[in-house]
């Protein structure tokens, strides 16, 4: 139980922490800009992330996918994984193989997303 409240509370308090970012984005424009991206003018594969986690706060799940298609899968993906463990009472875990998988497809998707024919990956905004 108290592993379960320690949990909880770092999980309210990277909460709290995300709420005051966004209304100091929302209202002063401040935003952690991407290292690689300033770097490189590359997109790297957690391009787009921050805005996405944006528009789910405002329900907006189609631009939510749209800045970060991967990240949003594989957070669809965890909370599956994590409900069927909750509904069967068992713990599964994803293998060392799907997360190789997992790595490789990141890589593949920040590679594809910079080049010409997968440019509808880049984080870009839907009007």
């Amino acid at each position: 139980m108290k592993q379960y409240l320690k949990y909880l509370g770092i999980a309210l308090g990277l909460l709290i922490l995300f709420i005051i970012y966004y209304f100091l984005n929302q209202k002063f424009g401040l935003s952690i800009p991407c290292i690689f991206y300033e770097k490189t003018g590359y997109y790297c594969p957690g391009c787009g992330i921050t805005r996405m986690f944006f528009s789910l706060l405002k329900l907006d799940i189609y631009q939510a996918f749209r800045y970060n298609p991967l990240v949003f899968s594989l957070i669809i993906i965890y909370f599956i994984k994590e409900l069927i463990n909750h509904i069967f009472k068992k713990q599964y875990s994803f293998s060392p193989k799907v997360t190789i998988i997992i790595l490789i497809i990141t890589i593949l998707f920040g590679i594809a997303r910079n080049t010409e024919t997968f440019s509808f990956l880049a984080p870009t905004i839907i009007k």
